[in-house]
């Protein structure tokens, strides 16, 4: 199934009614509620879901948004945290993010699990991408330090974001819930591409499922880290959906598709009828230009 992420067009509504009937109206007979719902649109969500304008496939923590946050905001409580009042934080606003998928009868809420603490490699790497400097002794030393900062102080982040998740998951399973665990485009974000194996092994048997964003995994090939194709292969065994956008060279996301470089003919073998596949576009394009990424998808995908 298609979805379209209300991360288009929640910002230019005040009614979560109109805001769901706005996607429907471009023929998109599923949703996903992404993690820019203000509680004054929840209301709206749920007239349209009972009155059946539209289903809801997917939640995108956290969603709705915290008590006097107003813009979205994913990652303003880390699981990672070292401080335990933030994780609480985020312990409660994913139990209600649950709640809410439930109400609208979702089949999975997406998370971040957080980052570790050191130093944002990944815009810096991004600039010199950028200047044609990749194949640089600058730009390769900067990688080397990434890599040996996160693997020097991941381990206690980590632990930290797994004794959440467990928690969380237990009530994910009593609601019938999956959760999906998002690969990131941040190098310090968890878990790192090389411990997506190893953390999926650990949760297997539960509702912890892989969510593979394509944009994402492209600007981590694009710095050099991942192959694309090859990540995604590899964790296909545990892949629940897809976040589709494109990316331009080297880090522009959230494109349609079609309007990048990502090969999105070589990913074809890994994706399943029974994948959820959310188009998460910019707010910035044009309801033409969805609609344009969309039919491109679907014209390599199938309509399923």
């Amino acid at each position: 199934m298609y979805s379209l992420s209300t991360c288009w067009n929640s910002d230019r509504h005040t009614d979560g009614h109109a805001m769901l009937r706005e996607i429907r109206d471009l023929g998109f007979a599923y949703a996903e509620l992404s993690h820019g719902i203000r509680l004054s649109l929840v209301p709206g969500i749920l007239d349209a879901v009972a009155a059946g304008v539209i289903r809801i496939t997917t939640l995108h923590n956290f969603c709705p948004l915290p008590i006097g946050v107003t813009r979205a905001a994913p990652n303003v409580f880390k699981f990672t945290s070292l401080d335990r009042k933030e994780r609480d934080n985020a312990l409660r606003h994913t139990l209600k993010t649950l709640e809410f998928a439930e109400r609208v009868q979702a089949q999975l809420v997406v998370l971040h699990l957080g980052a570790i603490d050191m130093y944002d490699y990944t815009d810096k790497l991004l600039e010199l991408a950028e200047a044609g400097k990749r194949e640089t002794p600058k730009y390769q030393k900067l990688c080397a330090e990434a890599e040996a900062k996160r693997e020097a102080r991941k381990e206690r982040h980590q632990e930290a974001a797994y004794e959440l998740l467990r928690q969380i998951e237990e009530d994910a399973r009593r609601r019938g819930l999956l959760l999906g665990v998002e690969n990131r485009e941040a190098l310090e974000e968890i878990p790192f591409e090389s411990d997506f194996q190893f953390f999926l092994h650990e949760f297997r048997g539960g509702p912890v499922r892989y969510w593979h964003d394509t944009g994402h995994a492209q600007i981590k090939e694009n710095l050099g880290f991942i192959q694309h194709a090859l990540h995604l292969e590899s964790l296909a065994d545990a892949l629940a959906g897809f976040h589709i956008h494109d990316v331009v060279f080297p880090g522009r996301d959230h494109r349609p598709p079609g309007q990048g470089m990502i090969d999105f003919a070589g990913l074809r073998p890994y994706v399943r009828p029974e994948h959820i596949k959310v188009l998460e576009m910019s707010p910035s394009l044009t309801a033409e230009e969805v609609l344009a990424g969309a039919n491109h998808i679907r014209s390599l995908w199938g309509d399923e």
